[in-house]
């Protein structure tokens, strides 16, 4: 079957949305997992409760409140459309900030755990050899990071793809602009086109097992290198 430009856009709509979100998330994740993994802070359990809280919380509700938010009237939305001059809510950069929000735990749990395990002594070490704080950190916990990075970036990237509730509440089914593959896929159902449908699924389900089988391969590479 081939699939029309129609069928098309949605895939490459939710490609540039996992890709933009991914990015985000690598950058905002990495100095978050990196306190967690550090401090002894009073309140770090709380702020690991709200990193994980997308985890447990239904994806429809943490949309509704993001739509909300996103709103006009809300306290991100209408900022931002005084500063921007357009809405956040039904855009393609409100689904990227949806996004973000959503797969942050699929990011930063991966990142903090491997920060954990470096453990303080290659930064006391670094640290004997007038190493500044920053310079040790790119210079040798990101090195010996890279299987969490591998994992975290792998695991962003295919959770963004297969989001549903959170982009349909904050993003709706704009052809073009906000309708992505899960919405496109769930559209065709309810138009009874199982065929689109399946070949939209397969697709997928085939591309997101090639991910993280490749996911398993370099870390299991990394492990062997490390041993």
């Amino acid at each position: 079957m081939s699939l029309t430009s129609i069928d098309l856009s949605p895939i490459f709509l939710t490609l540039k949305l996992a890709g933009l979100t991914t990015v985000v998330l690598l950058l905002v994740g990495t100095p978050v997992s990196w306190w967690l993994s550090r401090t002894q802070r009073r309140w770090k359990p709380a702020v690991e409760a709200v990193v994980a809280l997308p985890l447990v919380l239904p994806p429809t509700v943490l949309g509704f409140y993001l739509l909300l938010a996103f709103g006009p009237q809300g306290w991100i939305g209408a900022p931002w459309q005084q500063l921007t001059g357009s809405a956040l809510s039904f855009t393609f950069t409100g689904l990227v900030i949806a996004s973000v929000l959503y797969s942050l735990p699929f990011v930063v749990q991966p990142l903090q755990g491997t920060f954990e395990a470096i453990g303080h002594k290659p930064l006391e070490a670094a640290a004997c050899l007038r190493a500044s704080p920053v310079d040790a950190f790119f210079s040798i916990c990101v090195p010996m990071a890279v299987r969490g990075y591998v994992t975290a970036a792998v695991l962003g990237f295919a959770h963004t793809l297969g989001e549903f509730g959170v982009v349909l509440m904050v993003g709706g089914s704009i052809p073009g602009k906000t309708l992505v593959l899960s919405i496109s896929i769930y559209e065709h159902v309810e138009s009874l086109d199982y065929a689109t449908a399946h070949a939209l699924s397969a697709g997928l389900l085939a591309f997101s097992f090639v991910v993280l089988l490749a996911v398993y391969v370099v870390n299991r590479r990394f492990r062997y290198r490390i041993a």
